[in-house]
């Protein structure tokens, strides 16, 4: 995976080897030499990643990353720290400050790329969750999810090669975190869907193989978005760097230190309650799109596209269908006696029982105003016909509240029928439908009538 990497150091020197390294794999690379021109480097140009000194002039790198995370249009492009201080203190001051990663000077080529590629994996998927978030919702929709992901403290599970060192990293995380310990790879492969909020895996030890676990979980659906932590030695660069190809989010080196060990955990646990935010807020979008607000029932936009979809599989497999319009009749004088809010209780009400009168296969839209539009899948004209009677008899049966300690009114529907028909469009399947609901109407109303096509013409019985 390529991508657009902004390097920031005060010297030269370091800036053209890293640069070098970085362009002979086909990155393309910006470069800042202070902490100031990569702040505004980063708004102007939105790089995919940075690397970012620790040791700079007037501005350090801890200073630039707070401010980079603090800024709404950066806050959301990795970090990658890269320092010649080699004290766990220095590297939490750095995770505090936002950083998601860092690098030791002089660098390791493996360990970078497997961190830049870990890193601009991650960012690709989160700037496609933003961009379809932002398409719907504004630019600051995602800036608002970013600041309540921050909770401290999940549900951990541990994998370790005994109980004894698990209690330990537990005893280390605090009471924040309710830590799960196994010492069985595949126990934990198996319960790592139940609940848990973020995975850590020893990978030092000779007893399981802890890359396995990691690629097991990745192949797995319903552990593919699970951050995964894995504990590793110090000269194991090998493994680092296989755990991050195979997915794995984070490493974090042995003896495992408190502090870091909790600072890395809480970044990873607000990146998936950021992701997870992302994704119900773009279900909660698509859901929007096709629903009408006012009843909760599919709206004329999807009601298009599933009315196409039928006509589909009618033209290619003579898979049945039909199609009903119901509308209330004499709507117009609720409004104009009780009020529209009345009138929307009603509507409210009698979408409620259309939910509970037809099948869950079918598909229930509102069509606009008082109109709504039944879609019935694998039907044949007589049984649709016989739902909508018991649907028009419920109605006609039910008491509406209309609030406001007003008396319960009664309304009635009519409704029109018409199966779908070999190489008619939906537009003509509707008008057939509403020519027999016209037909109700006509002829006294609180009816379902259903149209009958011949070659020639259109018949209607009721």
């Amino acid at each position: 995976m390529t991508g657009r990497i902004l390097v920031v150091d005060d010297m030269e020197p370091n800036i053209r080897v890293l640069s070098a390294k970085l362009e002979a794999e086909y990155y393309e690379v910006l470069t800042a030499n202070s902490g100031a021109t990569a702040i505004m480097m980063a708004r102007e140009q939105r790089p995919d990643l940075i690397l970012l000194d620790v040791m700079m002039p007037q501005m350090d790198g801890f200073e630039t990353c707070r401010r980079l995370k603090a800024d709404p249009i950066t806050q959301h492009i990795p970090v990658v720290m890269v320092t010649a201080l080699d004290q766990q203190t220095d590297r939490v001051d750095g995770l505090q400050a936002g950083a998601d990663d860092f690098l030791s000077k002089p660098i390791d080529d493996i360990a970078l790329f497997a961190r830049v590629r870990s890193l601009l994996r991650l960012n690709s998927v989160m700037d496609e969750l933003r961009s379809h978030l932002n398409n719907g919702q504004g630019t600051d929709a995602t800036n608002k999810l970013m600041a309540l992901s921050k909770q401290t403290g999940g549900k951990v599970l541990v994998v370790e090669e005994s109980e004894r060192f698990g209690n330990r990293i537990a005893e280390k995380l605090g009471k924040s975190f309710s830590c799960q310990i196994t010492t069985d790879p595949k126990v934990a492969s198996t319960i790592a869907a139940t609940g848990f909020d973020l995975i850590l895996i020893n990978l030092a030890t000779d007893l399981f193989d802890g890359l396995r676990l990691c690629a097991r979980l990745r192949a797995d659906e319903a552990t593919r978005q699970l951050p995964i932590l894995c504990m590793v030695d110090a000269q194991a660069k090998d493994r680092s760097v296989r755990a991050l190809d195979l997915g794995a989010n984070d490493i974090l080196e042995r003896p495992v230190d408190r502090h870091e060990l909790r600072a890395r955990c809480q970044t990873l646990l607000q990146r998936r309650v950021y992701a997870a935010q992302l994704r119900e807020n773009i279900d909660l979008s698509l859901e929007m799109a096709f629903s009408d607000q006012l009843t909760g029932l599919f709206n004329r936009r999807h009601l298009d596209i599933k009315l196409e979809e039928l006509q589909v599989r009618f033209n290619d497999n003579k898979e049945p269908s039909v199609v009903l319009i119901a509308d209330i009749d004499h709507f117009k004088q609720v409004n104009d006696t009780w009020g529209h809010v009345a009138g929307d209780m009603v509507l409210q009400q009698l979408a409620d029982i259309m939910c509970e009168s037809f099948r869950a296969i079918d598909i229930i839209c509102r069509y606009g105003g008082e109109e709504f539009v039944v879609l019935m899948p694998d039907a044949s004209l007589d049984s649709a016909k016989s739902a909508a009677e018991r649907f028009r008899q419920v109605i006609a049966a039910t008491s509406f509240d209309i609030g406001q300690a007003k008396e319960p009114i009664r309304i009635s529907v009519s409704g029109g029928l018409a199966a779908l028909q070999a190489e008619q469009s939906a537009k003509q399947i509707l008008s057939r439908a509403d020519a027999a609901l016209y037909h109700a109407k006509k002829n006294g109303r609180n009816q379902m009538i259903a149209a009958i096509s011949s070659k020639k013409d259109t018949k209607l019985t009721g």
